[in-house]
């Protein structure tokens, strides 16, 4: 057990999206934040922690990296996010290459970032499950927050660039394969209920289709990967098409477009805005877009789809969105509470409330600025030692 006294918190809740500062003492026991109160009395035997002085915030949240897929500086041998084989693999699944002792993860949860969705990249029409879990752990079953969490999907130049020798030359192609494929699945859907009970009369197992139910059934979204305008509509399309759930991630035309975004009401993620336009698709690409699309009445995570951006810097790019327009309060939504909500994990992450995961960041000052210094973080109550 853990008391935290006299700090001063910075949170938003799940009732109220906007980031609240008072001061209070919080009690944390088996993981969860127990109490968040004034003059917390102390039970014998609980660690108490001086936190004057300070403040604290809940742990940052990324939406959208590949973190652990990625192996740091080796190349091929660690290069587990994207599968070149074929353009269709819902069936495969981000827990079974994440390697926990990666020491990205050590690096990113000293920064704060507590919680993760990661899973495969975009060089697949249809590549496969995400999953959300935390930042620290031995073994990827042990840190698993919500898995699978979303069906990545991806639209634009990386399918087009992987598979132009193997059926895929043009953003048309790519999107009538995702169509065939979800028309596949949902005919397979329809086969299985109409069995019953019956086994005679069940279709062959097809991983593949079994991996899209939980799309179908609206338990996960797809998470469409879209750096251009069109693509975002082409991805939407498809979804409103099929009666989807859909989050969609990069956004990089995102503030070209932004009344329009905003009458879909769907979750953005955007990024990485971090480093230069490295393909055409991001041509556009500006700080700016997360405020544009936030004033305009979009939902917005900022994201560093590390190892694009390292992880570790999630809270500078809010800090450089903040330093381009963006509000200190919407900054800190971006990587707290808007990114819990667009992974569907909100009830456990994302606010320092009681009742939730005892994720918290410690600092002497606001995570936006480049002078502030992490004092602690505590992921399900545990401290992260260097």
């Amino acid at each position: 057990m853990l008391c935290i006294k006299n700090g001063t918190l910075h949170t938003a809740s799940n009732a109220d999206a906007r980031m609240r500062t008072f001061s209070a003492d919080i009690l944390i026991d088996a993981g969860k934040i127990q109490e968040i109160g004034i003059n917390l009395s102390t039970p014998d035997g609980c660690n108490v922690m001086d936190a004057t002085g300070l403040h604290i915030y809940p742990g940052f949240v990324e939406a959208h990296c590949h973190t652990g897929l990625d192996g740091t500086a080796i190349g091929y041998e660690g290069h587990d996010y994207n599968e070149l084989n074929d353009p269709v693999t819902p069936q495969l699944r981000a827990v079974d290459g994440i390697n926990p002792l990666d020491p990205a993860f050590k690096e990113a949860a000293l920064a704060g970032v507590t919680c993760i969705a990661t899973g495969p990249g975009s060089s697949n029409a249809i590549g496969g499950s995400f999953a959300v879990i935390k930042t620290v752990g031995r073994r990827a079953d042990d840190m698993i927050v919500k898995a699978p969490a979303a069906m990545k999907c991806a639209f634009g130049e990386n399918p087009k660039r992987c598979y132009k020798d193997h059926g895929i030359s043009s953003r048309m192609t790519n999107a009538a394969l995702i169509r065939q494929v979800l028309n596949k699945a949902l005919q397979y859907q329809a086969k299985k209920e109409a069995a019953g009970d019956d086994a005679s009369k069940m279709p062959a197992y097809d991983d593949k289709c079994e991996a899209l139910l939980p799309v179908l059934n609206h338990e996960i979204p797809l998470k469409a990967h879209a750096h251009q305008a069109n693509d975002f509509f082409t991805a939407l399309r498809i979804a409103k098409e099929f009666g989807l759930d859909i989050t969609l991630e990069h956004v990089t035309e995102g503030h070209l477009v932004a009344d329009i975004l905003a009458q879909e009401k769907v979750p953005l993620a955007v990024g990485p805005s971090f480093g230069h336009a490295s393909k055409f698709e991001l041509q556009n690409k500006s700080w700016t877009t997360p405020d544009v699309l936030t004033k305009a009445g979009c939902r917005v995570s900022i994201i560093t789809d590390a190892p694009v951006t390292p992880l570790h810097y999630l809270p500078l790019c809010a800090g450089l969105a903040h330093k381009a327009g963006l509000s200190e309060n919407d900054a800190l939504l971006a990587i707290t509470l808007n990114p819990a909500r667009h992974l569907g994990v909100d009830d456990r992450v994302g606010t320092l409330e009681e009742g939730k995961d005892a994720d918290l960041v410690i600092t002497d000052g606001s995570p936006l600025s480049m002078e502030t210094k992490v004092h602690a973080v505590y992921i399900d109550g545990i401290k992260v030692e260097r």
